[in-house]
């Protein structure tokens, strides 16, 4: 890949209108130079439709999109330079690995003496050598997959856009294929757009991601950050497991759930009507260990889940509200944990005590 395929994308107050439905509400992003940004949200959210504005297939009602230093918000999607995956891949079943890999080069009209060489480049990125004669019904899901990312990249794009590739894979196969593909993006240094609504798949693959919800961004962090300090109730509730329970505030840098005080060691934010979202496997069972300055909860069991390698354990505080937690599936774990009804005490550090606004 040249030096082009490491060009940043400006996304500015980018709207969708279909008559009264908005589709995408004033949406401002930009994305660095070879990063790789996720756009996760639930079905409706406007993922896909900013997808379509990027690759030209959908026109904006409002806003701009610039690559590099070019304004492309209405040119045509084969001026655009954009190498793209589409969910079904879009192969062409009549056509050779090579062949459909190379297509992008005719269609762009290459010269044909550089075809080979091009399409064998990308197919080793792949780590697809010698699979050029192979027909696509040949090809195993993980490796239609791997064809459609060489075809993508052989041209050389400045930007690469990708909406929902793994989902028609099977979960080991998905799996797999988000870490190779994670590989390959620091391999190629190369901008990608990756569209999902897979929370793990995002956080697994990305330097950033993109949280929307009914049109609108709602937050962009790295997955860490995402994942710890959500900004609000819908990506707390959205990104992982969050159980979220109504707290008061009960001090600056304390709420008060039920008759327990617990301590954040985060700022809490504005307004009176505040959540805790607590990620299942923040909560951890009280050993008994003297430990300072945690936050503790007593509870009952009502059940336990045994789910491979890990346990979902559902329990009630005192006043009825259920919480769960998820603990490692070893011996030791399933060992410690108290039968249904039993009393339990569980401990959150306050770096892991979250409070939202409601």
């Amino acid at each position: 890949m040249d030096a082009r395929a490491k060009t940043g994308v400006s996304i500015r107050s980018a709207a969708k209108r279909y008559g009264p439905v908005v589709a995408l509400d004033d949406v401002s992003l930009d994305i660095a130079p070879g990063e790789f940004v996720s756009l996760l949200g639930p079905s409706g959210s406007g993922k896909t439709t900013l997808l379509g504005i990027l690759g030209g297939f959908v026109q904006p009602s409002s806003g701009a999109v610039w690559v590099g230093e070019r304004d492309i918000t209405f040119a045509p999607p084969h001026k655009r330079d954009i190498g793209i995956v589409f969910q079904n891949y879009a192969l062409f079943p009549h056509m050779s690995v090579g062949e459909n890999v190379a297509f992008p080069l005719r269609a762009r009209r290459q010269p044909k003496a550089t075809w080979a060489k091009k399409v064998a480049d990308a197919l080793a990125m792949v780590e697809l050598s010698g699979y050029e004669s192979r027909g696509i019904g040949q090809l195993s899901g993980g490796q239609r997959q791997r064809v459609a990312l060489a075809r993508a990249m052989v041209f050389e794009p400045q930007l690469i856009l990708m909406d929902e590739p793994l989902s028609a894979l099977d979960k080991q196969l998905r799996e797999t294929m988000q870490i190779e593909l994670r590989r390959l993006h620091r391999k190629l240094g190369a901008t990608i757009v990756y569209v999902t609504h897979d929370q793990r798949e995002a956080l697994t693959m990305s330097d950033r991601v993109a949280v929307l919800k009914n049109g609108r961004l709602v937050q962009i962090d790295t997955p860490e950050r995402l994942y710890d300090r959500p900004c609000d109730a819908f990506v707390a509730s959205f990104i992982g497991e969050a159980t979220l329970l109504a707290v008061t505030r009960a001090g600056d840098d304390a709420v008060r759930l039920g008759d327990t005080v617990l301590r954040t060691a985060h700022p809490l934010p504005r307004g009176d009507k505040l959540l805790l979202a607590v990620q299942t496997e923040k909560l951890v069972i009280d050993n008994g260990e003297r430990r300072d300055g945690v936050n503790r909860l007593s509870c009952h069991v009502t059940e336990v889940l045994y789910q491979g390698e890990s346990l979902r354990v559902f329990a009630t505080l005192a006043d009825g509200t259920a919480i769960s937690l998820r603990q490692p599936g070893g011996y030791d774990a399933r060992r410690r944990i108290p039968e249904p009804g039993a009393p339990m005490s569980v401990v959150l550090d306050p770096q892991d005590t979250i409070v939202v606004p409601a």
